[in-house]
């Protein structure tokens, strides 16, 4: 992948730039600040950018407004926020704007490199993945549906991990089944929810927009 780097603290820049590079990743620039970020990115058109979302000036929501500018200018660039607290005013914003090639990350997922790594490369091809927390804080927010409420336990488990931006495959892998019963629940999901099969619309992504309560 070829990355671009924004994040105020140098010592957490200096690690990620560290940590993709030996990882075999292109990072192309390492910046400290939102303008900065706009700039690599309409330099370099990176796959995928990850931003801290509060950087100087104000140290609020730079990075947030940054990372929705370029979905809309450059959405061949992926982006990957992250931030030291679950933010889920945040979440949602960036949500609202489509999920594709979109992540939110807490901070200390990074310790974690192959999580971190594998969320990024998701967001990298255009998928999703957010952090389990902030999975589970948006869904409680979220507005509940009475179709949702008739979802089985099962089902909203394997609904909870496709909103992480988990695949098929490895949500059999996490829930310890097989590819074949996850399908089964995925159906019945799309089914309850009313997400029929459509040419226009991508009903994994509506599902999980339905779960978290950022649409209709």
């Amino acid at each position: 992948m070829r990355v671009v780097i924004a994040e105020d603290a140098a010592v957490l820049r200096e690690l990620l730039a560290q940590m993709l590079t030996e990882r075999g990743h292109e990072v192309c620039a390492s910046v400290g600040d939102a303008e900065g970020l706009r700039a690599a990115v309409a330099e370099h058109r990176p796959d995928v950018g990850v931003v801290d979302i509060r950087m100087p000036p104000t140290h609020t929501d730079e990075g947030l407004r940054a990372a929705i500018d370029i979905r809309r200018e450059h959405p061949g660039t992926g982006v990957l926020l992250f931030s030291q607290y679950i933010e889920t005013k945040y979440a949602t914003r960036l949500l609202a704007e489509g999920s594709a090639g979109v992540g939110y990350l807490l901070k200390d997922r990074v310790a974690n490199v192959a999580e971190f790594t594998d969320a990024l490369t998701r967001v990298a091809a255009g998928g999703t993945a957010l952090d389990p927390e902030v999975v589970t804080q948006l869904a409680g927010a979220g507005r509940r549906g009475e179709d949702l409420e008739t979802l089985t336990a099962r089902e909203r488990e394997v609904l909870a991990l496709m909103a992480q931006g988990r695949s098929n495959a490895a949500i059999a892998q996490t829930l310890v089944v097989s590819a074949g019963t996850v399908e089964k629940h995925v159906a019945a999901v799309f089914g309850k929810l009313g997400l029929t099969a459509s040419e226009d619309a991508n009903r994994r992504v509506l599902a999980v927009l339905r779960y978290l309560g950022a649409w209709g």
